[in-house]
């Protein structure tokens, strides 16, 4: 089954090792994701980066490779994208974050 819509990918780039109440911010960033309705997402951890303070975050330093950048993709309607925001960004204290208008070609097998 096809299915091609209009939408947005949200990017979220946030360390590793950030938390929302003792939770790692990514898994629930994930699982909100999932209850929100977007179409799709992946959380990508990156070898390399910096972040707000331009410190460099690297798997090559011992001392920082517990918080490695980590990029988190969602692609979904604009509409459900904007009710996904109004639930997250209460959670980031530190992070960047871009939004892209794309098309969306949705492949899955009928069930």
């Amino acid at each position: 089954m096809l299915e091609e819509y209009s939408g947005q990918k949200l990017c979220i780039f946030i360390g590793e090792s950030d938390k929302h109440e003792g939770r790692n911010l990514y898994e629930l960033l994930l699982e909100l994701a999932i209850e929100s309705g977007l179409s799709g997402g992946t959380v990508i951890r990156g070898r390399q980066g910096f972040g707000a303070h331009k410190e460099i975050h690297s798997s090559k330093i011992l001392r920082l490779a517990e918080n490695l950048p980590l990029v988190l993709e969602f692609v979904g309607r604009t509409a459900k994208i904007d009710l996904y925001l109004k639930r997250v960004q209460p959670l980031l204290k530190e992070g960047l974050m871009t939004r892209t208008d794309v098309s969306i070609t949705k492949f899955r097998t009928k069930s």
